[in-house]
């Protein structure tokens, strides 16, 4: 299993395994290089993604075929995902799920209002109607420890 980063010709890949997950690929394309996919001989087996917007970001559009689960695909896309955050010095990292709520908060995400969205993510495709409203909203201060949110080690 490779985890790297998505090139162009993944496009098609990504948004297939998007669908069949039942999960938007609007704006995918837009954000495409700040993808990162798991592949194996077969093809790609999980995908994720992160806007940057300012100060902030938001996690987009983790998925991981059906076959593959339960190996830390997700896990340690996320976890790419988030250290690229700290990279770049981001602030705060915000998501919107209606199945991982539980598997988020594992990660130090706590749910918030949406009311509590950083404003520079309510330009995102995501909080414009991609989601559907019923979606809950989860933040990560990354100026916090982990071991202070109570993430999972």
């Amino acid at each position: 299993m490779q985890l790297r980063a998505a090139a162009v010709s993944d496009l098609t890949s990504i948004e297939a395994l998007l669908r069949a997950a039942g999960l938007p690929v609007a704006g995918v394309a837009d954000h495409l290089l700040n993808f990162i996919v798991a592949m194996d001989a077969d093809g790609m087996t999980a995908c994720g993604g992160i806007e940057y917007h300012g100060d902030f970001s938001l996690i987009r559009s983790i998925t991981v075929a059906e076959g593959a689960r339960g190996n830390g695909l997700g896990k340690a896309i996320v976890s790419r995902l988030l250290d690229a955050c700290r990279g770049r010095a981001v602030e705060a990292v915000v998501l919107r799920t209606t199945t991982a709520e539980t598997y988020f908060a594992r990660s130090g995400f706590v749910r918030i209002a949406l009311g509590d969205v950083p404003a520079p993510l309510l330009a995102s495709g995501q909080f414009a109607g991609v989601c559907p409203a019923s979606a809950t909203v989860m933040l990560l201060d990354m100026n916090i420890e982990p071991s202070r949110t109570g993430a999972a080690s």
